[in-house]
């Protein structure tokens, strides 16, 4: 499987108490479920207004078949193609 971000627009976001972000998750579990094993959630990072979410799917299809399930917008997609960290300098 290939490896995602997903940046969702999503207007006070980083205001929502715990229930709420947990509701949330359920609603994007319930679609993942409904989707099958071509598509899993790695985690997300909520700031004020967005979230970025760390998906690997087979295809960006999918991913957008997710967001329509789960009501959650994928304003942008984009492929991982690799990494780095600091440790990438001591080679």
């Amino acid at each position: 499987m290939r490896k995602y971000i997903i940046e969702r627009d999503m207007p006070a976001v980083g205001g929502l108490g715990r229930d709420e972000l947990s509701g949330a998750a359920e609603t994007s579990n319930g679609a993942l479920r409904e989707l099958g094993p071509d598509i899993q959630w790695v985690e997300s990072f909520v700031a004020a207004d967005k979230t970025f979410c760390v998906y690997l799917a087979k295809d960006e299809a999918i991913i957008h078949k997710h967001s329509e399930l789960s009501g959650f917008p994928a304003t942008k997609i984009t492929e991982i193609i690799g990494m780095i960290d600091p440790t990438t300098a001591t080679g």
